[in-house]
């Protein structure tokens, strides 16, 4: 069997797989079982073994429950309301005044949580009644909260970036440092659409509240201040080498735990409850991770990533057209696949080919997550779609209209950082100027 015909049986084998309901990790698992049955005579149980224990077996794989846990703690407490609260008097000059409480938020909340799902039902749930109650339209704070809540799949502690550095062999911290920069300029793209926005609709911006003395904006802010100075130490000690990325999950983790005492939220219920939704997530995480790195070591047996690198390069194509080929594709995959799934999948085709092209490897691991910040909005998985739909009430072809104008910006961002990749590469370069 040629690789062309071999590539197919396994793509139709692997569609089947997942058609049927397999879970990812197990699906992968399969495609590396039939991958290594048609093509060698190795024992199949001896490269199982070794790529599943080479995957798991990583001192820096612990940080990925332990974020998860950071953010299933701070999911449980009242941060959402203090959050509204704290930041709504700063924000009432601007254009749009209060709809960018859900960015910032969001952001905040990002840079302690790492999950998109928890980043947008946290703040959704005290936002949306709110905006509503105050006469702002429903479709635009809808669609900040969906475009908002991808903000912690790219602000440092990313779940996914921690999926993708352990995937590509890269450093945790140097991808957390390229996150950052580009999830500002998401942000930053974020706002200056709700500014135009109600510029061109001033009929629909309620008035401004009124006035508030700089002293009671900073009470209303002070409650704001313990979890600004749990992100603030997380990243200094990411930034200044103080600390690992693991150590700084570890510390994260206590510094929420702190936080949730200190707010009232915890107790024996909330801690376990926080604990196993972490094991849960963890664990799911973790069985597609072994599923990928089996059916990664099977795929180097057949040849077909080698060979498919080999045939993009002789195709010649410039880097900037094999981007746009690349996001094409991640974009019609990110409407049935999930994130994390997302990365994987296809790491073990397209890594090579990027590597050939000449393409920094943080730089394309920030590439590929915005992508899959774009997965999380469009229909018909999109998950912070799914959560929108639950919070609103309303039907997923409004919360998918209200998202788009945003899934366009995140395009945007795309081609802002491929046109500038300095933008992801600076903090990384400038943490560690000998990499």
């Amino acid at each position: 069997m040629g690789l062309a015909e071999l590539s197919l049986v396994l793509l139709l084998f692997l569609v089947c797989v997942l058609g049927a309901g397999v879970w990812i990790g197990v699906g992968l698992g399969l495609v590396g079982l039939v991958a290594m049955a048609l093509v060698t005579d190795v024992p199949i149980g001896q490269v199982l073994a070794t790529s599943v224990w080479s995957a798991s077996a990583s001192w820096t794989l612990a940080a990925l429950p332990l974020f998860i846990w950071m953010g299933e703690i701070l999911f449980r407490t009242r941060l959402s309301e203090q959050m509204f609260q704290g930041l709504s008097p700063w924000l009432q000059w601007l254009p749009g005044r209060l709809v960018h409480t859900n960015i910032v938020g969001c952001g905040i909340f990002a840079a302690v949580s790492g999950s998109s799902a928890a980043t947008c039902a946290t703040i959704g749930k005290i936002a949306l009644p709110e905006l509503k109650k105050r006469g702002y339209d429903e479709g635009l704070s809808i669609g900040t909260l969906a475009g908002s809540g991808t903000l912690g799949l790219l602000i440092p502690p990313s779940i996914p970036l921690v999926v993708y550095a352990i995937t590509a062999n890269v450093s945790v911290l140097q991808v957390f440092l390229g996150g950052f920069l580009p999830g500002l300029l998401v942000m930053a793209l974020y706002m200056g659409y709700v500014i135009v926005w109600s510029l061109l609709n001033p009929d629909k911006t309620p008035p401004r509240d009124p006035p508030m003395p700089f002293r009671q904006k900073l009470r209303q802010s002070a409650k704001l201040a313990p979890c600004l100075l749990l992100i603030a130490a997380v990243f200094l000690a990411l930034i200044l080498g103080i600390a690992t990325a693991t150590e700084c999950a570890a510390f994260g983790v206590t510094g929420a735990l702190v936080l949730a005492w200190w707010s009232g939220t915890l107790s024996w219920a909330t801690f376990r409850e926080s604990l196993m939704s972490a094991t849960r997530l963890t664990c799911m995480i973790m069985l597609i991770l072994a599923g990928a790195a089996f059916c990664t070591a099977a795929m180097g047996f057949t040849g077909i990533p080698a060979a498919l690198a080999e045939w993009v390069k002789g195709q010649d194509l410039s880097p900037h057209m094999l981007v746009l080929a690349m996001t094409v594709m991640y974009i019609i995959l990110g409407c049935f696949v999930d994130g994390i799934s997302m990365i994987v999948l296809t790491a073990v085709i397209v890594l090579p080919m990027v590597k050939e092209a000449g393409f920094d490897l943080i730089w394309f691991g920030i590439y590929l997550v915005i992508h899959v910040e774009m997965a999380q909005i469009t229909p018909p998985v999109g998950f912070n779609l799914f959560v929108l739909q639950n919070m609103s009430g309303k039907d997923m072809w409004t919360i998918a209209k209200a998202a788009f104008p945003f899934f366009i910006l995140l395009n945007i961002a795309v081609l802002i950082i491929t046109t500038f990749p300095e933008i992801v590469l600076y903090l990384p370069k400038l943490a560690f100027p000998d990499s």
